[in-house]
């Protein structure tokens, strides 16, 4: 280590210099380092490395001995960054919110960066409001989950699942043709034909592309959907009523169905339950397959068939994207779309139809 580093003070009162508030100065002179060189231990610069194990355990006991933070708005104004990252999403809620902002916190921290987290509830004045708020924060960047910003922020973008292009703006994205062809391909190879859809919410920006897709894959396929067995979520609960009421609206049409393909695991849960209490089992008489793959699909009873995203996945990349615009903005170019594949999960709630003859039976009875 340089001689620097080992200048040691002789006079140095713990207690008094404990009292004040700490800073690199009252480290160095603890310890008899060089302030460039706590500073680089404390911000784990690649310079670090240069410094003895034990040399970086004694800088770290030091700070935490003096409880000392570093000045964050002087070092952000050092970097020319607040190292803080905008992130506005619909809400939060047990699903698809959660899973995709567990990677991005993920990538996020690892970057050393922290991140406000905003979220709107389909509101066009909350989300036009909270861009000017995280523009006055200093952010470095946005990070929009399922939400379609009304202006260009002049900051590094990147958006999930949003397939309508934004100026400036990289967007991850599901490829959902790919994933109605998944669901389809397992149904019809099942021997169903009569296939009931539970569209997304009008405001979700996945509804319009994935509703797309199914139609592409049935038509694929050579399946005509019945218009009486195509019903849509409604509401902006997070919940799962939205799909308990569509299913049984679904029902109501009085038109049979051996399937049923839901817009997401949240909404299958709560169309089986309605399909329950209409006194059909799942799946020997309805097989359902859900959307995203969430932490309790593969804990329900049964166990949901779904296509999976992945949506750890997804923001980890958004991360990983957000962050290499920040820190190299000429190397890459934003605006571009990244196309996600989906998987498909096979659980317990897909099987063979029942006979057709039973069916037929069933529906007659039901006339009279």
């Amino acid at each position: 280590m340089a001689a620097r580093d080992r200048e040691v003070s002789t006079n140095f009162d713990a207690d008094s210099e404990r009292s004040a508030r700490p800073s690199l100065a009252t480290l160095a002179k603890y310890l008899g380092l060089s302030v460039a060189a706590i500073s680089r231990v404390l911000n784990q610069t690649p310079e670090a490395a240069a410094f003895p194990k034990a040399t970086q355990d004694r800088i770290f006991a030091a700070a935490r001995h003096f409880n000392y933070r570093p000045n964050a708005v002087a070092r952000s104004l050092r970097r020319g960054r607040s190292m803080t990252i905008g992130v506005l999403v619909p809400e939060i809620s047990d699903g698809y919110t959660t899973l995709v902002l567990s990677g991005l916190e993920q990538g996020l921290l690892q970057a050393g960066y922290v991140y406000f987290l905003i979220s709107h509830h389909h509101r066009p004045e909350i989300i036009e409001r909270s861009q000017s708020l995280l523009m006055e924060r200093s952010v470095d960047g946005v990070v929009a989950i399922d939400t379609i910003l009304p202006w260009h922020m002049q900051l590094p973008t990147v958006s999930i699942s949003c397939p309508d292009k934004q100026e400036g703006v990289t967007n991850i994205v599901l490829n959902h043709r790919r994933a109605a062809e998944l669901a389809f391909g397992h149904l019809i190879g099942l021997g169903h034909k009569r296939i009931a859809i539970i569209k997304g919410q009008e405001f979700s920006s996945d509804t319009v592309p994935r509703w797309q897709a199914v139609r592409h894959a049935a038509a694929k396929a050579g399946l005509t959907l019945d218009p009486r067995l195509i019903t849509q979520l409604e509401g902006d609960a997070p919940s799962h009523e939205p799909g308990y009421f569509a299913a049984k609206r679904l029902m109501a049409s009085d038109a049979p169905f051996t399937a049923l393909f839901t817009f997401n695991d949240v909404s299958a849960i709560g169309a089986i339950r309605a399909l329950r209490e209409a006194g059909l089992r799942i799946p020997q008489d309805v097989s359902v397959v859900g959307f995203d793959d969430i932490q309790s699909a593969a804990f329900q009873n049964p166990g949901l068939t779904t296509v999976r995203q992945p949506l750890r996945t997804m923001g980890m990349l958004a991360a990983e994207t957000i962050v290499r615009q920040i820190t190299s903005p000429g190397e890459h170019s934003p605006g571009k779309n990244l196309l996600i594949d989906p998987e498909f999960v096979v659980r317990e709630s897909t099987c063979p139809p029942p006979p057709a003859r039973k069916r037929k039976r069933k529906v007659s009875a039901s006339k009279h």
